[in-house]
């Protein structure tokens, strides 16, 4: 009798907080879309639906639709469910519903429609919720914009991992068979001759931000990077191989500064492809490619290409060749 009695009073006590909690959680997505509407933005869903006692909580939402007009940017979602465990709810898994998602930055628009689609969240406990590790994963996916299809897969992993420093992140990401679009062809003038997918794309590096990621990054500005360690950039299409890797410092303005190693493998070939899709004007084309040429004659294999590409005071050069003004890298 007394352990069923002691059995009572657990089951009893878990209740109470699974409901405390369960009502908690919902209060705060609720007062979530509030504040954003508050500060000026779109933030609306169709309904709301709860479950998971006695383990998790699941907060189910459709018809979402988040627009941040101070960014221009837009997101508009069939839906998706929040799933965290009950005993503590930092760690949630979101399941996109199937069906189209919308993305629009001010004009540029875009539609994704994805099988399998999962984020996975790690939220260090506290009131900043600090992201310790945030994942993506999806099954077969189709990136479109206005004039048609512009990428596809065959699944995509994406991760971001918290390091020892707060501030620093491990950002990895690999696409199988992944293939540009009909419309992304047509566009980089991209020849027939080559491969519908690509071989292999992979992505591993090491971010420094000016400060964690959490929520404030949402609700009032993002993290500015301030160090980029390229472990690995790997593209491989058919008879185009292209690889980079290397250390970069980031100012406050934005502006980069270090060296990546590119490596290519029938760099002529991308270089007509760049010069094809109007990247490179004529006379720019030629110049580039003689400097080219006398780079790739320095090693062993004249359609091997290894070379660097500097980042000094606001201007990008391939080995002594310039290539003009190097882009700022700024999180709007």
């Amino acid at each position: 009798m007394r352990l069923i009695f002691v059995a009572m009073i657990v089951c009893a006590t878990w209740g109470a907080y699974w409901a405390v909690s369960h009502q908690a959680m919902r209060g705060a997505l609720q007062s979530w879309f509030e504040a954003r509407r508050d500060l000026g933005w779109q933030a609306d869903f169709g309904a709301l639906d709860s479950a998971g006692f006695p383990t998790r909580h699941v907060m189910r939402l459709t018809d979402v639709a988040l627009a941040d007009p101070s960014t221009g940017a837009l997101w508009r979602s069939p839906g998706w469910a929040l799933d965290a465990r009950a005993i503590w709810p930092g760690h949630v898994t979101m399941n996109f519903a199937d069906g189209t998602q919308k993305f629009a930055y001010f004009d540029n628009t875009a539609t994704l429609d994805a099988t399998g689609l999962i984020a996975t969240l790690d939220l260090r406990p506290g009131l900043a919720l600090e992201l310790a590790d945030l994942g993506l994963a999806a099954g077969k996916w189709r990136l479109a914009g206005p004039a048609g299809p512009l990428a596809q897969a065959d699944d995509l992993h994406v991760s971001m991992q918290q390091q020892t420093n707060p501030e620093t992140y491990r950002i990895a990401l690999s696409a199988r068979s992944f293939a540009p679009g009909i419309a992304a062809r047509q566009a980089a003038r991209i020849p027939p001759g080559l491969p519908r997918a690509f071989d292999a794309l992979t992505l591993d590096m090491t971010a420094s931000f000016d400060r964690p990621w959490d929520r404030a990054a949402l609700e009032t500005g993002r993290p500015q990077p301030r160090l980029i360690d390229l472990a690995l950039a790997d593209a491989h299409w058919g008879a185009l191989r292209l690889r980079a890797a290397g250390s970069v410092t980031v100012d406050a303005d934005g502006i980069p500064e270090g060296t990546i190693t590119i490596r290519a493998e029938n760099w002529r070939a991308m270089l007509e492809m760049a010069a094809a899709s109007g990247a490179l004007p004529d006379p720019v084309l030629r110049a580039t490619e003689r400097g080219l040429a006398f780079l790739a004659r320095l090693g062993d294999d004249p359609d091997r290409l290894v070379a660097q590409l500097n980042l000094r005071q606001g201007v990008m050069a391939l080995g002594p060749f310039p290539l003009g003004p190097a882009p700022r890298l700024i999180l709007r």
